[in-house]
């Protein structure tokens, strides 16, 4: 190849380069990083996509240029020239994207390998997906709807579902798992960066699927001991913390839990509710609605209500949670 060719052909891989990377850059494909899990995941992204980006521009070049150089004219219709290959182009062209490719499987095994590292001391955090909420205990015993999590440490979260399939993910945190019934799938992060982030399930699993989220606080370690140590000093209410263990917070409206789900009915008014369904006292109401749903459905409502409830929850957590209901409305 001429060397007029070559500087042509290298000119045209500079220009695809360039725009290329100028659309990885100037779009955030990738959210914010708050974990170390996630800044490693970022780094396999960029590595790769810095690769592609290399072999596109390349091909690229390669091709618009054949397509200007050796363009026949509009009346030639005769054969090109008979060719019978190039072996050191093949395997050149064989070669590299093998190499690549092999690097990108190292990078990405090391990476796995140290985000499913846990360290010797890690909080471990049970995490049960249920329709449509998710629950958090602590080593504790406390359960609560939300996660709070101390920065800089190891965190384990065991995660596990109620139902059917759920999975869980904090984009900020990058880390993804699937909540399976009747498994227990671990999952490591290390958050970096305190704040509030979303947490969303990401597996469609009914009718709320969409509104089945929650969120994570990742706060400085001596804010964590001090929530920590409040929490479980808070005599708070039986039914509050059956009302969080059980996710009703995702599908149901209830000021004195600050849950403001809408899937379902608006638990604050449930005196009137009983009243219109007429299905006996206003506790019996709240029972049969919560292990026998179906029996009866406010208008306006989907039969979204799990019907596992009745065998799920220990009859004096049901008791507890009744009366946490009918006092609260």
């Amino acid at each position: 190849m001429r060397k007029g060719s070559i500087i042509q052909l290298t000119a045209l891989s500079l220009v695809a380069a360039a725009i290329c990377t100028t659309v990885a850059l100037a779009i955030p494909w990738l959210p914010v990083s708050a974990g170390r899990e996630a800044d490693r995941i970022h780094f396999v992204y960029w590595f790769t996509t810095i690769i592609c980006i290399s072999v596109f521009s390349v091909v690229a070049a390669v091709l618009v240029f054949s397509v200007w150089k050796f363009r026949a004219g509009p009346d030639d219709d005769s054969d090109g020239p008979p060719t019978h290959g190039h072996t050191q182009l093949e395997i050149v062209w064989t070669a590299i994207p093998a190499v690549l490719v092999t690097a990108i499987s190292i990078v990405s095994a090391v990476v796995l390998a140290q985000n499913g590292h846990a360290g010797s001391n890690p909080l471990l955090v049970k995490v049960k997906a249920q329709q449509f909420a998710w629950s958090f205990t602590y080593p504790n015993g406390k359960t609560y709807g939300y996660l709070t999590l101390p920065k800089d440490r190891h965190v384990k979260l065991d995660i596990t579902s109620n139902d059917v399939i759920h999975s869980f993910w904090v984009p900020q945190l990058s880390q993804k798992q699937d909540a399976v019934p009747g498994q227990h799938n671990m999952l490591v992060v290390t958050p970096t960066k305190p704040g509030t982030y979303p947490v969303i399930c990401t597996e469609l699993c009914g009718l709320g699927h969409a509104l089945m989220r929650s969120h994570v606080d990742v706060v400085e370690p001596a804010a964590y001991q001090a929530w920590l140590a409040k929490g479980s000093q808070a005599p708070g209410s039986p039914g509050l913390a059956v009302f969080q263990e059980n996710g009703c917070g995702g599908c149901h409206t209830f000021k004195p839990a600050a849950a403001t789900g809408t899937v379902g009915p608006d638990l604050d008014n449930l005196r009137e509710e009983a009243q219109k369904a007429n299905r006996g006292t206003e506790a019996a109401f709240v029972k049969e609605s919560i292990v026998k749903p179906e029996a009866y459905l406010q208008p306006g409502y989907p039969d979204a209500m799990p019907h596992t409830f009745a065998s799920q929850i220990p009859p004096d957590k049901l008791a507890q949670l009744v009366q946490y209901l009918v006092k609260g409305s």
